[in-house]
């Protein structure tokens, strides 16, 4: 489970890569790809496992809109809970 606490980082099956014909960021797992939007990559490339998800909240709504900190809190939990859930993120407690 996605919890604040928690410091998610990719699953050593999932590559986070940058498509040569788009330019987009791609999440690669075995067989398959995700094609994301410039804020799921941007929320993928600050799960390193050093940040607690509470701190990649923080660190999105002083690149975005401050005042957003809830929704920003609501997507970006909702976002990591549907990867943890196929398998793509981890977290410590794994």
């Amino acid at each position: 489970m996605i919890i604040p606490e928690a410091c998610p980082r990719l699953s050593p099956k999932a590559k986070l890569r940058v498509d040569k014909k788009t330019g987009q960021k791609v999440l690669l797992y075995p067989e398959k790809g995700l094609i994301l939007n410039p804020t799921g990559a941007r929320i993928l490339e600050l799960c390193t496992g050093e940040r607690t998800v509470a701190g990649i909240v923080e660190v999105l709504a002083g690149e975005h809109d401050a005042a957003a900190r809830d929704t920003i809190r609501t997507e970006v939990t909702t976002f990591l809970q549907r990867l943890f859930d196929a398998g793509l993120v981890r977290t410590e407690q794994d």
